[in-house]
C-alpha cells in the first residue's frame, strides 16, 4: 500500500488575508493633536502683553470718546458731543489737512526713492551687499535720533550745516523748521530720508521674484533700460507697490514723533498733524474725552483707507 508523505496544507492556508481595521479617525486625531494647547503656551505671554497694552486701551478710548473725561471725579456719558467738537474744530481741519500732505508728500517720495535705490543696488556683489546695508541704517537708528540729528542740520543760521551748504551754491540761508513757509517740506524730507531704505529692501524683494526671461527677451527685441523698466519692472512690482502704499500711507497718518521732536506743531501751526493736536488735547489741555474722539476718528480713516486699497487690488487681480 502506497503512502502519501505529502505535508499537510496549512491551517487556513486556503482562507483569504484578514485585513486590518483602520484605527478610528477619533483616535488617530487624538494622537496627533493631543498637545494642540503648545503653541498656544508658548504664544500666551506675548498675547497677554499685546492684549493689556493694546486691545483694553483701545477699548478704553472708544469709550472715553463718548464720555466727558474727569480724573478722580468721575466721567460723565456726553454721546457724540466730543465727536462733534474735534469735527467742528477748525485746528483739527488744518491738522488732517497738513496730515494728509505729509502722508502723501513722504509716500511718494519714499517710494520713488526706494525704488531708484533697489535699482541701483540690485545684484549679489559684496560691494551691493555692504551698501544696502550702509543705505539702510536709517531705518534702524531711533526716531528721536533722527530727529536730533535733522534738528541739528535744519539750524537757520549761516553757518548751520545744510545753510551752508546753500550758501556753496549762491543760496542765501533758509529758516527750514523755524519758517512757516519751509517747515512743512523740511519735515517730509526727514520723513523720507528715513523711510525710503525701508522700501528700497521691500522692493528689492519684489525684483528677485521677477522672471529674467523677460528682461532677455527685451533685450533681444531691442528695447532700451528705461523701457525694460517701464514695461517689464514695474508691471512686475504692483503687488510691492499696493503693499508699501499701504504701509507708507499708514505709517504717514500716524506721524507724530518726528513732528514732536523737530517743529512741536509749529511755527504758527504750519506742521500741526492729527497725532500732536490729539496728544495736546488730552495731555496738555486736559480734554481726555475729545483726544479720544480725534484718536478713534483717526483709526477709522486708516481703516477706510486700509479696505480702500485692498478692495482696488482684489478687484485689479480678478
Amino acid at each position: 500500500m502506497t503512502v502519501d508523505h505529502a505535508k499537510p496544507a496549512a491551517v487556513g492556508a486556503d482562507r483569504p488575508a484578514v485585513k486590518r481595521a483602520p484605527a478610528p479617525k477619533a483616535r488617530r486625531r487624538s494622537d496627533r493633536d493631543g498637545k494642540w494647547w503648545t503653541p498656544w503656551l508658548f504664544l500666551a505671554p506675548a498675547l497677554i502683553l499685546f492684549v493689556y497694552f493694546k486691545f483694553i486701551p483701545m477699548i478704553t478710548a472708544v469709550t472715553m470718546s463718548f464720555q466727558d473725561v474727569q480724573p478722580y471725579l468721575g466721567n460723565q456719558w456726553v454721546g457724540g458731543q466730543n465727536y462733534s467738537t474735534v469735527l467742528g474744530d477748525e485746528a483739527f481741519h488744518s491738522a488732517i489737512w497738513h496730515t494728509v500732505v505729509i502722508a502723501i508728500g513722504q509716500t511718494a517720495g519714499s517710494m520713488i526713492i526706494g525704488l531708484a535705490l533697489a535699482l541701483l543696488m540690485e545684484g549679489q556683489s559684496k560691494r551691493l551687499k555692504f551698501l544696502r546695508s550702509a543705505a539702510f541704517l536709517p531705518v534702524v537708528v531711533p526716531i528721536a535720533v533722527v530727529a536730533e540729528l535733522w534738528r541739528i542740520m535744519y539750524h537757520p543760521t549761516e553757518d548751520g550745516m545744510l545753510n551752508s551748504i546753500l550758501g556753496l551754491v549762491g543760496l542765501g540761508p533758509s529758516g527750514f523748521i523755524n519758517d512757516p513757509d519751509s517747515s512743512m517740506i523740511s519735515v517730509i524730507i526727514t520723513g523720507i530720508w528715513r523711510g525710503a531704505p525701508y522700501d528700497m529692501m521691500i522692493f528689492l524683494a519684489g525684483l528677485a521674484g521677477i522672471d529674467r526671461g523677460l528682461y532677455e527677451a527685451a533685450t533681444v527685441d531691442g528695447a532700451s533700460r528705461w523701457r525694460k523698466i517701464l514695461h517689464v519692472t514695474l508691471p512686475g512690482l504692483r503687488s510691492v507697490f499696493s503693499i508699501l502704499f499701504v504701509l507708507a500711507a499708514i505709517r504717514g497718518l500716524r506721524v507724530f514723533t518726528e513732528v514732536f521732536l523737530l517743529t512741536n506743531g509749529g511755527p504758527n501751526g504750519s506742521t500741526e498733524v492729527a497725532m500732536t493736536l490729539i496728544y495736546k488735547l488730552g495731555l496738555e489741555q486736559n480734554r481726555l474725552g475729545v483726544g479720544a474722539a480725534g484718536a478713534v476718528l483717526l483709526f477709522l480713516a486708516t481703516l477706510v483707507l486700509t479696505l480702500f486699497v485692498q478692495v482696488l487690488r482684489r478687484r485689479r487681480d480678478a
